[in-house]
């Protein structure tokens, strides 16, 4: 009986969502914080004369230019998260502060100007630095990078490509950055010491040594099972001692170390929102619109299209005629996009007020509800992903310190009475318990768990242990 082989291809049709210049100039709008729109208002301003200030705008959909701003407040009265929300006029006290510091994406931005690139690598290469978290590594997969930049970019990129431009990023300073896990990181700092020449030196083996570590015993160093590792290398506890030495002083967090978010001072953050919470409860939010003024189009360029609509032409008041239609379009679609950009944000940051008006209130972590981008974009009839760009890079001032929007998201789980608990909660849990403990027995994570379900919080021991480590709390051997 003789067998057929039949080959079949099977044809994936992936349908992408090509998007209009208008579409494309809002989302490129919504992504910048505050101190970029600035400047990319001013630039707009300088490349399209159609483009002017209204000194007679409504103020509360744009602020004026000035110290302080003025913005759409928006009011809650009472202690109903469905509470009804009604918007005002209101002057924000100018307590804002600007600086011109360079931040940790205007430092890899630079790098990046000092390559010979294509236009697509470079716009690649910037969307994925504005991808990557607080501490410079990237945990957003790849494959959802590309995908945004197909329907947000209108760029059409193979993961191996964009894996290749992130290996670009990666070779950028501080070493480190890029990194797509905590492993890849401290994998990386070791490379760029040996591409400094440390392997031609007496640290060379040491080098090599940390390098078989991170890459055959990661799990092992993480648990800090010395003995076993230095075992298996067959090497002695005293080299393993220098060898988790060294690996100790590498940075795992290399976004940190450029001055980021979560190192940076006050002074140098601009907030683009501004709340309030007064003592009676009731709490106010404001757009900080910084300095940037209230736009119209040129009365002198309408004009010149009203009065030339229906004349003949020669061909050069034609070309000069295009000339003004296109630039008065251009504003026109650019006032909307600023339009769009602001009605964004005020819902979005109305959406996250409702839902952790408590923290607002109180500026207590642990009352933070837990809260997905699906929930911000269900509650406001927006799509994750602009949700997603909305909360990057962008911060509100508060009564209790100025945070980053990412700030109040967070994973929760479920109580066996339905309560929603906030990872933020449970950590506070955990530390008041570590705390407490007797410092001559300190307590296993086995018991911390035991001792957190007694007290009404479910958490599995490998998640105490992560939090653990997050909050930078040492194992029970080393707490004593």
């Amino acid at each position: 009986m003789n067998t057929k082989l039949v080959q079949r291809q099977e044809q994936k049709a992936v349908q992408r969502q090509h998007l209009t210049q208008q579409q494309i100039m809002y989302v490129r709008l919504l992504e910048m914080p505050l101190a970029e729109f600035e400047e990319n208002v001013r630039m707009e301003m300088d490349d399209n004369p159609a483009l002017e200030v209204d000194d007679n705008g409504d103020p509360a959909l744009e602020t004026s230019a000035g110290e302080g701003s003025y913005g759409e407040d928006v009011l809650w009265d009472g202690e109903d998260d469905g509470q009804e929300v009604r918007g005002q006029r209101s002057e924000v006290r100018g307590e804002m502060v600007w600086s011109d510091s360079q931040s940790f994406y205007d430092k890899l931005k630079e790098q990046m100007g000092e390559l010979d690139l294509t236009d697509e690598e470079r716009d690649v290469l910037e969307y994925i630095i504005g991808s990557l978290d607080d501490d410079g590594l990237l945990r957003k997969p790849l494959d959802s990078i590309c995908d945004e930049l197909a329907i947000y970019h209108n760029i059409d990129i193979t993961e191996k490509d964009a894996k290749r431009i992130l290996k670009i990023l990666q070779g950028f300073d501080p070493a480190g950055i890029g990194a797509q896990s905590l492993r890849e990181c401290l994998l990386l700092q070791i490379e760029r010491r040996e591409e400094r020449g440390e392997r031609k030196e007496e640290r060379g083996e040491e080098l090599e040594l940390m390098k078989r570590v991170i890459e055959e015993y990661y799990d092992d160093f993480m648990q800090k099972r010395w003995g076993l590792i230095a075992e298996r290398m067959n090497i002695s506890e005293e080299q393993m001692a220098d060898v988790c030495r060294e690996i100790l002083k590498l940075n795992p967090k290399p976004g940190a170390s450029m001055g980021e978010t979560m190192n940076r001072s006050i002074d140098e953050i601009t907030p683009d929102f501004i709340v309030d919470t007064l003592d009676d409860g009731t709490i106010t939010f404001s757009l900080n619109s910084g300095r940037v003024p209230e736009l119209r189009v040129s009365e002198s360029f309408n004009e010149t299209l009203i009065t030339n609509e229906n004349e003949k032409m020669n061909k050069r008041e034609k070309e000069a005629l295009l000339y003004v239609r296109d630039k008065v379009e251009r504003a026109k679609n650019y006032i909307e996009a600023i339009k769009q950009r602001r009605r964004t944000l005020y819902l979005t940051m109305k959406a996250i007020i409702e839902i952790q008006r408590k923290f607002f209130l109180d500026g207590d972590e642990a009352d933070l509800k837990p809260m997905a981008l699906k929930d911000i974009a269900e509650r406001t009839g927006l799509d994750i992903s602009t949700i997603s760009r909305v909360s990057n890079e962008k911060y509100a001032q508060t009564r209790w310190g100025i945070f980053k929007l990412r700030f109040f998201f967070s994973e929760g789980v479920k109580t066996e009475s339905g309560e929603a608990l906030s990872n933020r909660r449970m950590k506070v849990v955990l530390k008041e318990i570590i705390d407490a403990e007797d410092k001559r027995k300190p307590l296993s994570d086995e018991t911390i768990k035991k001792m957190m379900e007694e007290r009404g919080y479910p958490i599995a021991r490998r998640t105490v242990t992560k939090y653990r480590e997050q909050l930078g709390i040492p194992v029970a051997r080393l707490r004593g």
